[in-house]
């Protein structure tokens, strides 16, 4: 079942989700030639206790892995897709590409948003990834319209990110959120318009699109920490995401 948010609560979202853009965007700032993944997991717990805010993913215990989520973001950098857990062993360099993820409980709401950048100059097909994957979000969030159906918003990110020579991560969704981090519906990044669950008012999703420079596939690091997913040709991925409440004017970005 697709949980409809009362109005009261899609504006505690959005105090939420003020919050949580303000927390990436210090976090953006912690991705600097030398750092370590680590590094921006302890500026994370930090503003944390700042804004007095839930690092919801910190203990969160999803089917896939062994072991509860150990950090308060996730930090994945150039061919790690999504998931990858802080380490003092990740170092960052010249032209990496770091995704930061977090989802963050304010007010008993929850919101989950994410951004990719590079550390100080990137190359050209660097940029060109970055563009298209928020581009992609921006096309996704578009489609998001009430009486439409998910496979709307699935359909726009997937032209798009192709129209562009790059392929959707097909084993990674966004999700519905709100109560709790992950909720129905799920919301993929290929499909086909028409199809899949009503786009209602009170809706909230987590819209993700996630682009690789290469190939769609991806495995599960099942040997290593168990959480982290890469690119099964080793070409480097992007990721963006918004919460977005779906409104009778259309959708509304709740952590812009």
């Amino acid at each position: 079942m697709i949980n409809k948010k009362k109005p009261e609560e899609i504006e505690a979202l959005g105090e939420a989700g003020h919050i949580l853009a303000k927390i990436l965007k210090e976090l953006a700032r912690e991705a600097v030639a030398g750092a370590t993944t680590l590094d921006i997991d302890d500026r994370a717990m930090e503003l944390v206790e700042e804004y007095d805010v839930e690092p919801i993913l910190l203990g969160y215990h999803p089917g896939f892995a062994d072991r509860p989520y150990p950090a308060a973001v996730c930090v994945s950098v150039n061919n790690c897709v999504q998931h990858g857990i802080p380490s003092s062993d990740v170092v960052l360099h010249e032209g990496d590409v770091v995704n930061i993820d977090m989802s963050i409980a304010y007010q008993g709401m929850v919101v989950d948003s994410g951004l990719t950048v590079g550390v100080g100059e990137i190359d050209d097909e660097a940029r060109r990834l970055l563009a298209c994957t928020q581009e992609a979000l921006a096309h996704g969030i578009k489609a998001a319209q009430p009486g439409g159906h998910i496979g709307d918003i699935s359909e726009a990110v997937q032209k798009f990110v192709e129209s562009r020579g790059f392929s959707v991560v097909e084993v990674l969704c966004g999700h519905g959120v709100g109560y709790e981090i992950h909720e129905e519906p799920n919301i993929p990044n290929f499909g086909k318009a028409g199809t899949g669950p009503k786009i209602e008012v009170g809706h909230v999703y987590a819209i993700e699109p996630i682009v690789n420079v290469g190939k769609p596939d991806v495995f599960f690091d099942d040997e290593g920490d168990g959480y982290s997913v890469y690119t099964a040709d080793e070409s480097w991925s992007a990721h963006f995401e918004h919460t977005v409440a779906i409104t009778k004017d259309g959708p509304v970005i709740l952590t812009k």
